[in-house]
């Protein structure tokens, strides 16, 4: 089973229901649903889901929705190598999305799923869109 990394927009496109994103988002779920794929996201993700639920949500609503996207998704915890690693890696433009690499690449995940795939041109493991990923499997 293909290990998939999430970025952080493409659970928000699901868990915030943001079109015309959201369709594609729910359809990478339901593959992992389905046991087609297994579904990861790095910690840094978990943090900033949190903080963009909030925003509309109660505190309680926040903690309920990311106790149900567990039973979905693995997290990925990062350390003081990935940092060092993010760091020493100049060639993404985004702090955030080095990071993002790292950890997909310390935890061997297969692929990398993003609406934003310019941010990943120096990533060392396939990068996709989400309807690239939807496609891939639905074929």
């Amino acid at each position: 089973m293909k290990k998939v990394f999430l970025d952080t927009n493409i659970v928000i496109d699901l868990l915030e229901k943001r079109e015309p994103f959201f369709n594609v988002a729910a359809k990478i779920f339901s593959l992992a649903d389905n046991q087609v794929i297994e579904l990861y996201c790095s910690a840094l993700s978990i943090a900033n889901i949190y903080y963009i639920l909030f925003r509309n949500k109660t505190n309680d609503d926040a903690y309920e929705i990311l106790n149900e996207l567990m039973e979905f998704m693995n997290i990925l915890s990062f350390s003081e190598k990935t940092i060092k690693l993010s760091l020493q890696n100049r060639s993404f433009l985004d702090f955030e999305d080095a990071i993002q690499h790292s950890t997909a690449v310390d935890n061997q995940m297969d692929v990398i799923v993003t609406r934003n795939t310019n941010d990943f041109k120096a990533a060392t493991i396939p990068v996709m869109t989400s309807n690239e990923i939807v496609k891939y499997f639905e074929n």
